[in-house]
């Protein structure tokens, strides 16, 4: 959506010239840790979130975990994803998106919880985790005096960053399950509502020139209710509203598609910036 690092959304990978050497490794620092956006980030994101919303739900019913049980073993792996992405130097697509699938995962659980077993309504998650993720930008900005995503070179950053994705997960279910279920708009027309806001948000950043960095936080937040809208529409009973695909099939399709396009990112380097792929 952009046209250079720290001004687009999306870009066509090459569409960046090699910097000077000189420079080559400010631009590797910067951005070794998170991939591109390219629109290979928003499949995979979108493929994520859906896997989020129909993996808790098969963990829960189906292996017999049950919700406490799917939350302590999806929070463990979580937390040692987590720790292997701190460790490494640069962005391995592998590891990025195994963390961005398990914290999908746990965001859908930590909604789930307080929902299900504490009885919180939904009204209440969605305006707390609105003001959660609002809070974690404030504090993230006013220490760092920046929101991009191509600025994450320290620890600190970065534990600002995996923090704003956990929210936002956690916000797009407890606002996507409101709007589809307790608005009974339904799965199907709630994904294409979620389609028309992130359609709306990129008219506002290519027309009305909306900050990028406002544009691309927006539009991650918004793809979150979308995959699990999607997710539901073709797991659930047709009686529900679904297509009855189950959550075993359709989760089992949204990995495979997963894994698919991580494995030619991981040969292709295409969401990798032309500097950092250079310096490797």
């Amino acid at each position: 959506m952009v046209q250079n690092v720290e001004q687009q959304l999306i870009r066509r990978p090459g569409q960046v010239e090699a910097t000077q050497s000189a420079g080559r490794g400010l631009v590797r620092q910067m951005l070794n840790k998170v991939p591109e956006i390219t629109i290979f980030f928003w499949i995979i994101k979108v493929l994520c979130t859906t896997v989020g919303e129909t993996a808790a739900d098969f963990l829960n019913d189906h292996i017999g975990l049950g919700l406490t049980g799917t939350s302590i073993v999806m929070s463990v792996a979580l937390i040692a994803a987590l720790w292997v992405q701190f460790r490494k130097e640069r962005y391995v697509p592998t590891i990025y998106w195994i963390s961005v699938a398990l914290i999908s995962v746990v965001g859908t659980l930590i909604t789930d919880n307080l929902t299900d077993n504490l009885g919180v309504a939904l009204e209440l998650t969605t305006a707390v985790f609105a003001v959660a993720l609002a809070t974690t930008f404030a504090i993230w900005y006013a220490s760092e005096r920046t929101l991009s995503i191509h600025s994450i070179t320290t620890t600190k950053r970065e534990g600002f960053y995996w923090l704003a994705i956990l929210f936002t997960f956690a916000l797009g279910t407890a606002a996507g399950d409101l709007v589809s279920e307790r608005m009974d708009i339904g799965y199907l027309k709630s994904a294409l509502l979620f389609i028309g806001l992130i359609a709306a948000v990129a008219v506002a950043h290519y027309v009305f020139h909306l900050d990028p960095v406002t544009s691309f936080w927006l539009a991650y937040i918004l793809t979150r209710p979308l995959g699990a809208s999607i997710g539901d529409y073709l797991s659930q009973p047709r009686d529900d509203g679904g297509l009855g695909f189950g959550t075993v099939g359709t989760t089992m399709l949204f990995l495979a598609a997963i894994m698919g396009l991580v494995a030619y990112l991981n040969m292709s380097r295409r969401d990798a910036s032309p500097a950092k792929g250079a310096l490797a």
